[in-house]
């Protein structure tokens, strides 16, 4: 009896079958948003409505017994999605900013970004502390606030799913959802406080008409899509293809990477297996991005010695690269939270709660540090740092577009740029993600030490207002 693999068998198609089901959800939603006014007027992206919609069908197809996802697979294209994406935009070649303003807003961004995060510690812990000498629910789950409304559904299930299986505390069962339950509320949140926002310019005649419709957007010229130094776009191997390779060849280096400083951490046992490794591999997109930067840096300099004649880079391509992982990011980690885990009231309460205060606080404060800090753009940098504050940075660009559709002011340069300096100052609270767990004890130090740097953020970032109050005084 002849033994294989044929053609027609489920197993051959399956995969093709999820990753369509998921395009196809993006796209009808695409066409729901165009067609109906107040949807398109929420900012809410397409692939959330799509995300909901394919959860929706999953859900009712479930009923009747009809499995149409793998919640591995949807697993796995969140996870990855995040790294690949973020991979692409550091391939891209940028400028330098080079004048001191444009340094110091960047700074000041990266900042905000890490303050914000704290803040997010601070209120998901008190909120679930809190509630858990009542309800009894996961102490430490009030972590993965900053994790879904601050990084987005990549970072919302890799920190879901270590807590999920955290061993040196009671597991929390249905982290995973919990997580990208927190991280799929975030992006409506940060639609409903945009349009809040927005409503208020409009209002006081700050808002700039409207091109969030195709129809009155830009052309794009030639200089936009490729540049003369640029390898051809069809040669033996296309231009496309050598992004896309680019950009998994980095990608494969950090695996390389994480994967060898796992050898030395399992090694050494105890802590460093336990919370440091968890943190590596939960922080793919972060090794990545290095990765990336070093490879930018490697081709520069066999530029600079004639070894490589053009540039093998193209920016638009890259974009659309990492557009296309970032919505099938999104799509994927809605696509698979898991419903069930929000029948106990130990469950949604907390997140309901998570969600409501975080959004408030976040917009806030958010609101404060715009004005004071950004004075010269605040409506856009508000809009810019609260859709990435509460959704990804996609959702911040939906947002910024309303107020600078020509990208005018510094504030989508910032968005790129801060991402070294939130890197350094946030990795404390990295640490932080993965000791909170451990025991209530632990997880109430967490809290005072979140506090204690969310003081000291607060101090950098006001530092001019500070010292110039100080220098009054005295």
């Amino acid at each position: 009896m002849t033994t294989g693999m044929f053609f027609w068998d489920f197993e051959v198609w399956s995969f093709i079958i999820e990753f369509g089901v998921l395009l196809a959800g993006m796209m009808f939603a695409n066409m729901l948003r165009r067609l109906i006014k107040p949807l398109r007027q929420s900012l809410i992206p397409s692939s959330v409505i799509g995300g909901f919609l394919v959860l929706g069908a999953s859900v009712l197809l479930r009923t009747m017994g009809i499995q149409i996802f793998q919640v591995f697979t949807l697993e796995i294209l969140t996870y990855h999605g995040l790294g690949l994406g973020f991979v692409a935009l550091a391939l891209k070649v940028e400028e330098r900013v080079k004048n001191k303003k444009a340094n110091r807003d960047v700074f000041n961004t990266g900042i905000t970004v890490v303050s914000t995060y704290l803040l997010h510690g601070v209120v998901g812990l008190s909120i679930t502390l809190g509630l858990s000498y009542v309800l009894g629910n996961w102490a430490a789950g009030g972590m993965l606030l900053p994790m879904g409304y601050g990084q987005g559904p990549g970072q919302a299930y890799n920190w879901g799913n270590i807590y999920q299986n955290a061993t040196a505390y009671p597991p929390f069962y249905g982290g995973i959802s919990f997580g990208l339950g927190i991280a799929a509320m975030g992006f409506v949140a940060s639609g409903i406080g945009g349009v809040i926002y927005l409503n208020i310019m409009k209002a006081k005649g700050r808002l700039r008409q409207s091109v969030l419709d195709p129809e009155n957007a830009k052309e794009l010229t030639v200089e936009h899509i490729t540049r003369k130094d640029e390898i051809a776009v069809t040669e033996s191997l296309d231009k496309m293809t050598v992004q896309i390779g680019l950009v998994f060849l980095t990608y494969i280096s950090a695996f390389i990477l994480m994967y060898v400083v796992s050898i030395g951490l399992r090694r050494m046992g105890g802590m460093a297996e336990d919370t440091v490794m968890p943190i590596i591999w939960g922080f793919n997109f972060l090794i990545g991005t290095l990765c990336a930067i070093m490879l930018k840096q490697i081709l520069s300099f066999c530029r600079s010695k004639g070894v490589v004649k053009r540039e093998y880079r193209n920016n638009f391509m890259l974009n659309r690269i990492a557009g296309f992982m970032f919505d099938l990011m999104v799509v994927a980690s809605i696509a698979a939270i898991d419903l069930s885990a929000f029948r106990e009231r130990s469950f949604w309460i907390p997140l309901a709660l998570l969600c409501v205060v975080g959004a408030v606080a976040t917009y806030y404060y958010v609101k404060i540090v715009s004005r004071k800090i950004f004075q010269e753009y605040q409506d856009e940098s508000f809009l810019s740092l609260y859709g990435l504050l509460t959704g990804t940075v996609s959702t911040g660009i939906i947002l910024l577009r309303e107020a600078d559709p020509s990208f005018e002011t510094p504030a989508a340069k910032n968005l790129v740029y801060q991402q070294l300096w939130a890197i350094i100052f946030g990795f404390p609270m990295l640490l932080l993600m993965g000791v909170a767990p451990q025991n209530l004890e632990m997880t109430w130090l967490v809290l005072f030490l979140l506090i204690a740097l969310f003081a000291a953020m607060v101090v950098l970032l006001f530092r001019s207002y500070i010292f110039k109050r100080n220098s009054r005084l005295s």
